[in-house]
């Protein structure tokens, strides 16, 4: 495992540009490397993609108008690739989780939808996960009116979706009520992170599926330490499965970034929220916001200041390379750190 704290930042600066007006990108990429990026702008459901390791991106094509599309404040499009393809995810206003896909040079079409009752998903905050065709969405569901981590499978890429299944509730109250959930598809293993709300604290708990998302075992917390807090802090962290096939975690508690294995205590890695991960090569790499700028924290330890901004997410391009994207007034930029 690699866990570093944060040090000073040593100066470094990484080249960044803006590569479309939008929201929330999530991204991507295929077994040839390819990049495949979707984000938010108004109402328009966008898609983009990269085939020379995130130096250049395509033009923008539209997949779908979706009326009141859930884009900002970390609701937004979330996509994975399939054995036949690509699978997206998309919520609306009113609470529906919408799903498109995409086979090869086929073009975008909407599939089956995600959530079995109307509405239900009013948070709009989601996540979504795939390997092979088995693809997990996991999300904030407010059936019964308290908010509840509820999922569903599919087994064909995203074309069709199971009955929705309820993996934790608290019994008296509700989950973290504005914190994005996490998932994670490797192998038959399923792992969801999400905030819990237990004894005014709100911490992190994992809970993990062995047999592809059928059953669920009890929810573990993350970390020795907890946050007592009347409020949503907004930040529900990221989570990668390492080198070894092993889980790794990143979250903000009280303003600070940790770091942490399940069953193992958590590293500080610096001051900021809005944090996530990624694994390269084998080490992680970690993006987060400390004072209105995207920074990165390399696997030496080394600070890299991106820019001003919000929401970071990475993708490793390579052994050497992660693609940081982000958003600011309504732009998305991006960034290549070399590592």
């Amino acid at each position: 495992m690699f866990f570093f704290s944060a040090c000073k930042s040593n100066g470094n600066e990484a080249h960044e540009s803006v590569i479309a007006n939008g929201q929330m990108p999530a991204i991507t990429s295929d077994k040839q490397n390819a990049l495949h990026l979707t984000y938010g702008s108004g109402d328009s459901l966008m898609y983009m993609t990269s085939t020379d390791q995130g130096k250049t991106f395509s033009a923008a094509s539209l997949i779908a108008v979706v009326p009141e599309l859930a884009a900002s404040h970390t609701r937004g499009p979330q996509i994975a690739v399939t054995t036949t393809g690509l699978v997206l995810t998309a919520c609306d206003a009113t609470g529906n989780i919408f799903s498109f896909v995409k086979k090869e040079t086929a073009q975008w079409k909407q599939s089956t939808r995600v959530n079995d009752l109307d509405t239900v998903a009013k948070e709009n905050l989601m996540s979504l996960s795939a390997e092979g065709n088995l693809v997990f969405a996991v999300w904030l569901d407010l059936r019964d009116k308290h908010n509840k981590i509820f999922g569903a499978k599919s087994i064909d890429g995203g074309n069709t979706w199971s009955k929705n299944m309820m993996i934790y509730a608290w019994p008296d109250t509700t989950v973290c009520e504005c914190c994005k959930p996490s998932v994670l598809v490797k192998g038959n293993n399923v792992y969801i992170m999400f905030r819990n709300w237990l004894d005014g604290n709100r911490d992190l708990y994992l809970i993990q599926s062995s047999d592809a998302g059928d059953r669920f075992g009890e929810a573990v917390k993350l970390g020795n330490g907890s946050w007592k807090l009347d409020g949503c802090p907004m930040d529900g962290g990221a989570l990668v499965a390492a080198g070894d096939g092993a889980v790794q975690t990143v979250w903000n508690r009280k303003g600070k970034v940790y770091a942490s294995a399940p069953g193992h205590p958590e590293k500080e890695l610096g001051e900021g929220r809005g944090c996530t991960m990624e694994s390269v090569n084998g080490k992680n790499v970690y993006a987060w916001v400390e004072k209105g700028e995207v920074m990165v924290l390399n696997p030496m330890g080394e600070r890299i200041r991106l820019g001003k901004g919000q929401l970071p997410v990475l993708k490793s391009i390579d052994n050497k390379n992660v693609l940081c994207l982000w958003e600011d007034k309504k732009q998305i930029h991006k960034a290549i750190v070399e590592l």
